[in-house]
């Protein structure tokens, strides 16, 4: 009975002694996937030691053309016409042989801008060096002195993008779309007008523009664009910028040859 006993107390000691041990690996093993755990907390790279991406996620993020793309049309402005070389009168007290940005337009384009003799969408007589598809806006983004206006690089959306330094204006050159009546034109922001220097809410927010002695008109366009568009000053037009990619094919492209010419 006794070698029984001690056989059983054996026995049972060893027992204990496995589920002990059973135990004690249970905690060691889950104290270690703890610690693992830790440790791709701590350190992520651990979590993939094989360097195998993380599936793919759609982000979606407008870019700033995109943001330009959607810029909405301004609608029911009243449009006047303008040209290089214009001379001061009653209704455009600003002469016209230099613009806002360019001391000597009239000298670059080539010369007088005549609305009434034409030779297609270009003067008769030359073909000009600039654009001849052209429109002021009531704002300038260079103040007097040289430097941009304080709200400039707030208000204007491409202003970082475009940015050259003091005394260089990022709105000379921009696009332009122009609609009326069916018929949308492009032309090249070249000069300040009418009237206004400073109505960076109507320009680029939703203001109207300010009234002044042309019904308030709100934009200016080039006998160029008034032909394509086949109106008269003082007609109602809808128009806004767009960017660089939007502006198809047309005369407002390549004003020299065959292009100059009416296609209706």
């Amino acid at each position: 009975m006794k070698t029984i006993w001690l056989t059983s107390g054996i026995l049972s000691a060893a027992l204990i002694g496995t589920a002990a041990g059973v135990r004690l690996s249970e905690r060691i093993e889950g104290l270690h996937e703890k610690f693992l755990e830790d440790r791709r907390e701590a350190l992520p790279a651990l979590s993939d030691p094989y360097g195998v991406p993380a599936a793919a996620r759609g982000v979606l993020e407008r870019s700033r053309d995109s943001i330009r793309d959607d810029t909405p049309w301004k609608r029911n402005v009243v449009a006047t016409v303008f040209w290089v070389g214009e001379l001061p009168t009653e209704n455009n007290p600003t002469p016209n042989t230099k613009s806002a940005w360019d001391q000597n337009w009239q000298a670059n384009f080539g010369g007088y801008d005549d609305p009434d003799r034409r030779n297609g969408f270009v003067p008769q007589g030359f073909n000009p060096m600039l654009n001849p598809f052209y429109v002021a806006l009531p704002y300038n983004d260079v103040a007097k002195g040289g430097i941009h206006r304080p709200e400039a690089s707030k208000v204007i959306p491409w202003f970082w993008e475009d940015y050259r330094g003091d005394g260089i204006s990022v709105c000379k050159g921009k696009w332009v779309a122009i609609h009326h009546e069916g018929r949308v034109c492009y032309a090249q922001w070249e000069d300040v007008g009418p009237f206004e220097v400073d109505h960076w809410q109507y320009v680029f927010g939703n203001e109207s523009p300010r009234p002044n002695r042309n019904q308030s008109a709100g934009i200016d366009l080039s006998p160029a664009a008034r032909d394509f568009l086949r109106l008269r000053s003082g007609a109602i037009v809808e128009w806004r910028f767009v960017n660089d990619h939007q502006v198809p094919k047309g005369p407002w492209k390549n004003w020299s040859g065959e292009l100059a010419l009416p296609q209706y």
